[in-house]
């Protein structure tokens, strides 16, 4: 079942975002399970959306690629995550941003 991840991350930057997209290359080598990814900056830090085949994906792409690409970009603390069974998925095709 495909699951919603929501993340919230105070204090991170879109250049810390940036490296850390950097240095995962997740755009280039597609994570196994994910689905869909969009990041938004509101006033207190990077904001997260993620579909993803099951929540195990998102938790292994998270420990085994995320954690050390945050790690490398200098990034501290720890993001508030939360994780829902995805009800319906559409994604008609990607936005140009």
């Amino acid at each position: 079942m495909a699951i919603v991840m929501s993340m919230r991350w105070a204090g991170v930057t879109p250049q810390q975002y940036d490296e850390v997209k950097r240095i995962v290359g997740f755009e280039e080598t597609l994570p196994d399970g994910a689905i869909f990814h969009v990041a938004a900056f509101d006033g207190e830090g990077l904001r997260v959306v993620d579909v993803w085949e099951t929540a195990e994906d998102f938790q292994r792409f998270a420990e085994a690629e995320l954690r050390p690409g945050v790690e490398a970009a200098g990034i501290e603390g720890e993001p508030e995550v939360e994780i829902l069974p995805a009800h319906n998925v559409f994604a008609p095709q990607p936005a140009r941003v």
